[in-house]
């Protein structure tokens, strides 16, 4: 019998338009029936940091492959106020950078330079403009050293920061990463924190590091069962133990 979702508290948020991404009733179902998203509604506005939590297969990573138009469901979506529809898709693909959880499902070049410069080579940009963002973009992940590394030689933290500086090169008005600290090391994670935290862009980020969405994102958003069950500040979301135990989650130490 599927699980009733409720909300289980009655926190509220400042009114937002969602000038950045707007969803209304998305619903999608994968081509065997499995209905992964069941009316997912959210707003985020220019300078929201929101992280996206919930247990697997909570519809999380389907909802955020809507966000560029690789999966497409039913009900409005909107980026920068443009509809996610086939003839927007390069603009929606320009403004969001989309950094998926394992990074060597990105990196694809021969070298760093390459892989950073493939979308602004692939906007049809000059040469001069092209080599000015990847020098920005690697400056911004602190890898401005690795323009002429082999991609495939880099540890997985070092990865993750190519990883980032790829959509980065587009100059996205919203960030999007799965899982950003899966798989790293302290040092690796600790510097993948300081590196989101000073990064002044929108960022939705899916994660189970509930210790890195304590002291990086100002909201959480809660999803389950395909369904945003939870949307509010972190501080209260993370204290409210009877929230996260519903929702398969641990209040972090």
């Amino acid at each position: 019998m599927p699980i009733e979702h409720q909300p289980l508290h009655d926190y509220a948020l400042p009114h937002c338009e969602g000038d950045i991404l707007q969803a209304r009733d998305l619903r999608f179902s994968y081509p065997d029936g499995h209905l992964a998203l069941k009316g997912v509604s959210i707003n985020v506005c220019a300078g929201d940091k929101v992280a996206l939590v919930g247990p697997n297969g909570a519809g999380k990573s389907t909802f955020m492959l809507h966000l560029n138009g690789i999966l497409t469901g039913q009900g409005e979506l909107k980026i920068a106020g443009m509809p996610v529809s086939e003839k927007n898709l390069p603009q929606i693909r320009a403004a969001v950078g989309l950094v998926f959880q394992n990074p060597d499902d990105q990196l694809f070049s021969p070298t760093v330079f390459e892989d950073v410069a493939f979308g602004p080579l692939h906007m049809g940009l000059p040469e001069a403009e092209v080599r000015s963002r990847v020098e920005e973009a690697l400056q911004a992940v602190d890898m401005a050293a690795f323009t002429e590394r082999l991609s495939h030689h880099l540890s997985v933290g070092e990865k993750k920061r190519i990883a980032i500086a790829t959509v980065l090169s587009m100059r996205p008005q919203l960030l999007v990463l799965d899982e950003p600290s899966a798989g790293l090391d302290p040092r690796a994670r600790r510097t993948l924190i300081n590196l989101l935290r000073r990064l002044p862009i929108t960022m939705l980020v899916s994660t189970h590091d509930l210790a890195m969405v304590a002291e990086l994102f100002p909201r959480t958003v809660i999803m389950d069962d395909g369904q945003i069950v939870a949307d509010s500040l972190t501080s209260e979301i993370l204290t409210d133990t009877r929230l996260l135990e519903a929702h398969g989650l641990e209040r972090p130490v």
